[in-house]
């Protein structure tokens, strides 16, 4: 798998075919593996046809462009590409379209801002912001699922030898846990006969959409859910509540992608009458590629969580005695970790909590105070002070000042 890392890329492939006749650059004509569907106004696929063909960016184009052109809020960049802006208005009506009827099947739309972290020419962390997304983003979002879905779909019902993205359904335990804390915020997710829909989580999501807690509910949300993982079987996506899901838009950065795009061209240049003999030793494959592929990503998300942590710590290193407000995101035996708005994040000890002794009901997942009764709760808006950071330890520390 490719890794992101802050400002630069470590590819999956060699530089040479990413950048170079993999990279869909302007003007140039290149191979493909297509996917088209046909769509009616209610977002169900009529119809869909897979072949091999040859693509001609006529322009490269920015989300931030996109955008722009969408809100008509920038009258250079409207006139630069007057000719398209039919095509994107039309793209940004089916995106609507799509992923309102995702919702409606209990599509989980978790919008947790990720961190923006600005290096100067040094590689030294200078700023660290939330990352805005637009509507051009999710045009682009829903367009890829489609395309992952009516694959995966395809070729289930082939019984061809596969790699599914597969995502099940939370552990009852977790959801009962995650009840205790839903109920600080008067919300509950619904367990009905001992069985689990993801419209019970989308409907919270859709009632936090605005309010000062719903990054904290969201990614009290996401820490439920079980991880996505790649597997053979297909089993089902839980968080996007699909029957049939994989990832097929990206063969570039991901092997995944890479693997059912061979399978998908020995089909296509057999006329899908495919040999027992290739079938069966592509499934052996892909029950050992799909396990390899998630070690895989469980080690890049890892390396890149830690160099994020690394230059947010490093940011910080000189910030030490500045004081911020924060909303608290969890609470444990040995403290409780605030989040700023830039996405930082960093741990209050309970010698630093003031001058009384804290004591931490695991149950509801808050502090009182021994003498006070003051409590702490997820979600409280609190202000504190910086008192150290280490990036070499990847560690953040405030001190409470008042809650706000």
């Amino acid at each position: 798998t490719s890794i992101y890392m802050l400002n630069r890329v470590i590819p999956m492939l060699p530089r040479e075919l990413s950048n170079g006749i993999c990279s869909l650059n302007e003007g140039q004509d290149r191979y493909t593996l297509s996917v088209s569907m046909e769509i009616d106004n209610k977002g169900k696929i009529i119809s869909s046809e897979v072949y091999k063909g040859i693509i001609n960016v006529t322009r490269r184009m920015s989300y931030k462009d996109v955008q722009a052109i969408l809100d008509n809020s920038n009258e250079e960049i409207v006139t630069k590409y007057k000719d398209y802006i039919a095509d994107f208005k039309l793209m940004e009506e089916l995106a609507k379209i799509l992923k309102e009827k995702r919702i409606t099947k209990g599509y989980l739309n978790l919008d947790i801002p990720e961190s923006k972290i600005i290096l100067d020419q040094d590689g030294y962390a200078i700023d660290v912001c939330k990352y805005e997304t637009t509507f051009a983003n999710e045009i682009i979002e829903q367009f890829m699922l489609a395309a992952n879905e009516t694959i995966a779909e395809k070729f289930y019902w082939l019984k061809a030898p596969f790699i599914y993205r597969v995502h099940e359904e939370p552990d009852i335990e977790k959801v009962n846990e995650l009840n205790k804390l839903l109920f600080n915020f008067g919300y509950k997710i619904h367990v009905k006969e001992g069985k689990i829909y993801p419209a019970e989580f989308s409907k919270i999501l859709k009632e936090v959409e605005g309010k000062p807690e719903e990054k904290i509910v969201s990614n009290m949300i996401l820490r439920t859910l079980k991880v996505a993982v790649y597997d053979s079987e297909n089993k089902g996506h839980f968080g996007i509540a699909s029957k049939y899901y994989c990832h097929f838009t990206s063969p570039i950065r991901r092997y995944p992608d890479l693997f059912i795009h061979r399978i998908i061209s020995n089909y296509l240049e057999n006329k899908y009458n495919v040999s027992d003999e290739f079938k069966n030793e592509y499934k052996a494959k892909a029950e050992q590629r799909a396990t390899s592929s998630s070690d895989r990503e469980k080690i890049a998300t890892k390396v890149e969580r830690e160099s994020e942590d690394i230059k947010k710590a490093e940011y910080m290193e000189n910030k030490v005695g500045e004081e911020y407000e924060g909303i608290v995101s969890s609470i444990t035996q040995f403290g409780m970790f605030v989040e700023l708005d830039n996405t930082v994040e960093g741990l209050i000890r309970f010698e630093h909590l003031g001058n009384e002794y804290f004591i931490y009901d695991e149950n509801r997942k808050i502090l009182i105070g021994e003498k006070s009764k003051k409590t702490y709760k997820i979600g409280d808006k609190v202000k504190i002070r910086v008192i150290s950071a280490s990036k070499l330890l990847r560690q953040i520390d405030f001190e409470i000042i008042e809650n706000k």
